[in-house]
């Protein structure tokens, strides 16, 4: 009897490293595609259904893209074919695996939006054997608007599932020892390139609406947290918290970092770094809106000198980080 039943695969461990997303191409429909799924998500955008359905779809969709794509063009890696979040994400896959990786031990990696999608690769891992689930959402600070929506796209696969895996999903990791460690020695690393003696280091962490936090996201604490522990390794130099990418009219924390872009050289404040601790790979955000829309506020505003330090990436101190809070739950 024992010979008619279909081969099972089970007793192994899934890890799955999960980033925000990113769009297949720089073409205006993928663009669109991708904008859609990421601004119906009910936990990014927290107003009325129905109106915002409306607004997304009349408008949004038709306008948004353009501009994205215009954006997404001038930081994508064309020998690769893809973003930079993308590639960067599929190197930290690719080295944890190197660290942890075993016959019984799988590292894949995640969209929240866009390809591939959380739930392919929960089923992958499924039909690979993976009873042990282990989620590693890489959002240092957590938000609603991030972790927590990695997390209920988690839960609704599972859901489905007649035969769940036991699940793990890891928190939030903002003032994890090492992970300040590696924030510190990305700095050190570009201070010591540098020509200039940096004036101020400027902390420039995604944004949420007001709103959100006025709620009890705890997001808002969460980055000041870090800038704090990074600060006591920088005494000598002032770091600064600001907030980007805001969207629509409604107020977002604050101060917003492309105002004090603009303010900064009038405070004297004329050799800048930014860092982007909240993101755990370069992208849109980091690549364009700092390092080319940013730089160009700072300098016609009467700035002198500017530059960004990668984020952590695929760098060594950043997989160690990932191994470390990876290995917690193995």
């Amino acid at each position: 009897m024992s010979n008619d039943h279909p081969k099972i695969n089970f007793g192994k461990t899934g890890v799955l490293l999960i980033n925000l997303g990113t769009p297949d191409s720089t073409k205006w429909l993928d663009i669109r595609k991708y904008l859609k799924e990421f601004l119906s998500d009910r936990r990014v955008i927290e107003v009325n259904p129905f109106l915002w359905k409306i607004i997304l779809n009349l408008f949004i969709l038709n306008l948004r893209p353009s501009k994205t794509a215009k954006a997404y063009k001038e930081i994508w890696m064309k020998k690769e074919d893809m973003s930079p979040l993308r590639y960067f994400t599929i190197m930290q896959t690719k080295k944890l695996l190197d660290k942890i990786g075993s016959k019984d031990i799988i590292v894949d990696y995640a969209m929240r939006y866009g390809n591939p999608s959380i739930k392919s690769k929960i089923l992958k891992l499924h039909e690979a054997g993976c009873e042990k689930l282990i989620v590693l959402p890489l959002y240092p600070q957590y938000a609603a608007a991030t972790t927590a929506t990695v997390c209920d796209e988690v839960y609704r696969v599972l859901m489905e599932m007649r035969w769940q895996p036991s699940l793990q999903i890891i928190p939030h990791y903002e003032s994890e020892p090492l992970y300040i460690k590696a924030l510190s020695n990305s700095l050190k690393v570009k201070i010591s390139e540098l020509e200039w003696k940096p004036d101020l280091i400027l902390a420039s962490y995604h944004g949420i609406p007001q709103k959100y936090f006025d709620k009890g996201d705890p997001y808002h604490c969460y980055c000041h947290k870090t800038s704090r522990l990074l600060s006591e390794t920088f005494k000598t130099v002032e770091i600064r918290t600001s907030f980007q990418s805001r969207f629509g009219p409604e107020a977002w924390l604050k101060p917003y970092t492309d105002v004090t872009l603009e303010n900064l050289p009038k405070e004297g404040k004329k050799n800048i770094i930014v860092i982007c601790p909240g993101f755990s790979s370069d992208c849109v955000e980091t690549l364009e809106e700092i390092s080319i829309q940013g730089k160009e506020s700072f300098i016609n505003s009467g700035g002198n000198n500017f530059d960004v330090v990668p984020c952590l990436n695929d760098s060594e101190d950043h997989i160690n980080l990932l191994e470390q809070l990876t290995k917690k739950f193995l």
